[in-house]
């Protein structure tokens, strides 16, 4: 519920389009010239078919949506992100049509330029979007019916966003108090007069508990006096910030947490990345490391080269998982449930370098082909350990609803491992479940690249302990 929100984003696709065609032209006639541009008719089809990019990337990173664009460096981030795929669908273009006007300066000027423009944009509409709400101008009186939590916390959000086009007029009680505080403008059976005295143009329902008696009067209150209301659900609380609302037949059906990955085409792409990942992994580093680690290893201790037990997967269902042995054989198997230290001393001395490059869990790339894991995802517990978690964290079995990974969000974060104290322990492993979940509610393509360069990048820099 933001003021004109529609129109906002009709005149910011509209305006952004607009500013693509123009950067296109520039970057077209500085590459050659406004002659040559006319004579090729390749052009405006590539040009037409960048329109249709551009508002299927924008959606798609949700470039447009209201909090981004009020977001600088998020919406920066977002904006690369269509320019890349811009600049991506015009060299595809040209090497598919061969055509002499796209040369290598068109694609440099063309992304410089139309990123020049859509920043430009961005700062000059929020300026006078600002400059407008400052004079008063398309600004709503809101009043937030309701005095518990959910209410406080929806006026802090209309007080740091004053650009939502809201100014808060007070609080309605639900019942008589008999000390009211500074912003209450009074009770439920005053509501009329209240915003007939007030001019009240929007209300905000955000009781903790109401029949459906109540709702009907508030509501049918609200109309008689020409108030828009907007209801805030008493279940709120039980959704996560990646809720659905779809209907069903004649019923609206609120999905409660949504995730990408329960779509067939983005578990396809995702299958796809996994198996050709993982076989250049396999090809170009395992092909030739594994068979160097089982000589050093059998000259340090001897037992098998690879450690393989049973794991958690997608489903509950149990899969073997393959790692490098870094523990002595007569000891790695005593005190499973013992998280191991960093001078344990089960660790063999090749098992402490393993562990700390992460190089130990590079046979689980063959996990990835069989289909037991993804390259990205939430980390695979041990049996006992997961059962341990459960414990401390009773909806630990929605991060299974996705195949568990050789690294994560929660472990690019440093959120690996376990602590021997267990004060301790138990936030870390609130914190990591919490991490796991947000990635599965946030997961994109692009997310699981960036995660991939965050765990290189730690491995390389020695921040890495294991993934």
């Amino acid at each position: 519920m933001i003021v004109n929100q529609r129109s906002l984003y009709l005149f910011r696709v509209l305006s952004d389009l607009l500013l693509l065609n123009c950067a296109f032209v520039v970057s077209a006639v500085m590459a050659q010239s406004f002659d040559i541009l006319l004579t090729r008719n390749y052009m405006f089809v590539l040009l037409m078919g960048l329109n249709i990019l551009w508002f299927l990337s924008s959606n798609m990173f949700n470039f447009y949506d209201e909090l981004i664009s009020r977001n600088f460096a998020l919406q920066f981030i977002h904006l690369v992100k269509n320019v890349v795929v811009q600049a991506i669908a015009s060299v595809l273009f040209i090497f598919i049509t061969k055509e002499d006007l796209f040369t290598r300066n068109f694609i440099v000027y063309y992304s410089f330029v139309l990123s020049f423009f859509i920043i430009i944009r961005f700062i000059a509409f929020r300026k006078i979007l600002k400059a407008l709400r400052r004079q008063g101008k398309n600004i709503r009186s809101l009043a937030i019916i309701g005095s518990g939590i959910t209410s406080r916390n929806f006026y802090n959000v209309i007080k740091d966003h004053p650009d939502f086009g809201y100014k808060l007029a007070g609080f309605i009680n639900e019942t008589d108090e008999p000390e009211k505080t500074e912003n209450t403008l009074g009770s439920l059976p005053q509501l009329s007069q209240i915003l007939s005295e007030n001019k009240i143009e929007e209300v905000v329902i955000a009781l903790t508990s109401s029949s459906p008696a109540i709702l009907d009067n508030i509501i049918n209150t609200c109309n008689r006096n020409a108030v828009k209301a907007n209801i805030i659900p008493d279940f709120s609380r039980y959704m996560s910030k990646k809720f659905q609302v779809s209907m069903l037949g004649e019923f609206p059906v609120v999905t409660v947490r949504n995730e990408p990955l329960e779509e067939v085409q983005w578990r396809f792409l995702k299958r796809v990345f996994d198996i050709a990942f993982s076989l250049l992994v396999i090809v170009l580093i395992l092909s030739w490391l594994l068979p160097i680690i089982a000589i050093i290893m059998k000259l340090q201790s001897p037992g098998p080269v690879l450690f393989v037990h049973d794991r958690i997967g997608v489903k509950n269902k149990k899969f073997s998982c393959y790692k490098i042995r870094t523990m002595y054989a007569d000891k790695g198997q005593v005190d499973k449930f013992r998280p191991a230290s960093t001078r344990d001393p089960r660790i063999t001395p090749l098992g402490h370098i393993l562990r700390k490059t992460s190089i130990d869990e590079l046979p689980q790339f063959f996990n990835v082909l069989k289909g037991d894991m993804s390259v990205v995802g939430p980390r695979p517990h041990t049996i006992p350990f997961n059962e341990k978690y459960s414990e401390i964290v009773d909806i630990i079995k929605m991060r299974h609803n996705v195949k568990p990974g050789i690294t994560g969000w929660a472990q690019v974060h440093g959120l690996r491992g376990d602590s021997v104290n267990d004060a301790e322990n138990t936030i870390l492993i609130k914190k990591r479940i919490e991490y796991d979940l947000w990635y599965i509610e946030n997961w994109s393509l692009w997310l699981d690249l960036q995660i991939i360069i965050m765990t290189v990048w730690r491995t390389v820099i020695g921040e890495s302990k294991g993934l």
